[in-house]
């Protein structure tokens, strides 16, 4: 005869039981957010991402000066490293520069006072500005402590007009994110609805939906992308360039989720819940809507994370070449219009650093939706 377990052995089960109860009441979406959570990697790169957008929500806030501020005199001046401690105390401050016109190549040229520091604070007064149409401020992240003494701080230098790099920088980053969110948000719609209906229904839609994609994707690229954004009229203000280069990017980048949402479609129709749908009186709208789609939601939401990057450095790209967004309006793309002449970049080479923000925000992009596919796949674990 067996003896029975020491009541021990039941206080030690009692934990993994209740784990398991909350991992299978658990919904879908918050499994998917626990096996993410474990990817420290892409929970970094997500914050990132927020404080990205933080940005693009807000861009004068986080900038120091009007980013069409212009100023001959100001030209060229090198970036001021931000210190932490100043005199000893715990204080931001930057160092001060000085300047002088070469008489021989007629360029300013400037040296850098370390002895000299310019007292900086948070929270600083500045320009005004609207804060998303709702009221007016000119409270700053980061400004001097002397208003007057402001156009000493440029904290990434400045171009050859002698606009601050750092406020454009932030600009930049408000319309290079928002197109690749905007233009993926659309590739989206679109290849969610017509995959979904080439799935779903099959017959002549699908036949001529599917030779639409393999059309669109037997097309070069850069040729197609040169030859509709060289269409685009020179006199358009650049907010009608903006979202034609967005409808532009999106009716490119479809085709690749519209025949992954097909297959998809083609293996649920046959699942039994679809099936229940429609004996249930469910319309076709509601069983692909309520039912197909959300089964595979977090798939979608992974290929969009990393579709993101790829419209990011199409935008970049396409305004570094002068045939996207063109001043005055600010992206990534525009301020690396400057690095196309050599001689600039081998004197003030801080006309690169919106390439780093092209690199950062790409890197982020892949990592989250690398950490979202993993934890969107019932396999991977």
């Amino acid at each position: 005869m067996t003896e029975p377990l020491p009541p021990a052995s039941t206080v030690e089960l009692a934990p993994k039981s209740a784990a398991e109860d909350r991992v299978s009441v658990a919904s879908n979406w918050k499994l998917v957010w626990w096996r993410f959570r474990k990817n420290r990697l892409a929970v970094v790169s997500a914050i990132v991402l927020i404080v990205f957008y933080l940005i693009v929500l807000v861009p004068d806030f986080f900038a120091t000066h009007d980013p069409e501020a212009t100023s001959a005199k100001l030209a060229f001046i090198p970036p001021q490293r931000l210190a932490l401690i100043t005199d000893g105390r715990p204080g931001l401050s930057v160092p001060t520069v000085a300047g002088a016109r070469n008489k021989v190549t007629l360029r300013m040229e400037w040296v850098t006072d370390h002895t000299k520091r310019i007292p900086l604070k948070l929270f600083a007064q500045g320009y005004k500005y609207d804060v998303l149409g709702l009221f007016e401020t000119n409270v700053h992240l980061l400004g001097t402590a002397d208003p007057a003494a402001n156009d000493g701080m440029h904290l990434l230098g400045t171009d050859s007009l002698g606009r601050d790099q750092w406020s454009r920088l932030m600009f930049g980053t408000r319309t290079s994110m928002t197109v690749g969110l905007v233009a993926v948000a659309l590739s989206v719609i679109l290849g969610v609805l017509l995959g979904g209906v080439s799935g779903y229904f099959g017959g002549l839609a699908d036949l001529v939906i599917q030779r639409v994609i393999e059309i669109l994707q037997s097309l070069p690229t850069i040729p197609i992308w040169l030859a509709m954004t060289a269409a685009l009229p020179r006199d358009w203000p650049p907010t009608r360039v903006f979202f034609a280069i967005t409808i532009i990017l999106a009716f490119i980048g479809w085709t690749t989720l519209g025949r992954e949402v097909r297959g998809r479609f083609l293996s649920l129709r046959e699942e039994d819940f679809v099936l229940a749908a429609e004996l249930a009186g469910a319309s076709r709208f509601r069983t692909i809507t309520r039912h197909m789609v959300p089964a595979f939601m977090s798939h979608i939401i992974a290929t969009s994370t990393l579709a993101i990057p790829v419209m990011i450095i199409n935008e970049s790209s396409l305004s570094f070449l002068g045939l996207g967004i063109r001043p005055p309006a600010i992206s990534w793309g525009v301020l690396l219009q400057e690095a196309q002449n050599i001689q600039t970049v081998a004197q003030a080479s801080w006309l690169l650093i919106p390439g780093l923000g092209v690199i950062i925000a790409v890197l982020a992009f892949n990592l989250v939706g690398d950490g979202l596919r993993d934890a969107a796949d019932p396999y991977s674990h």
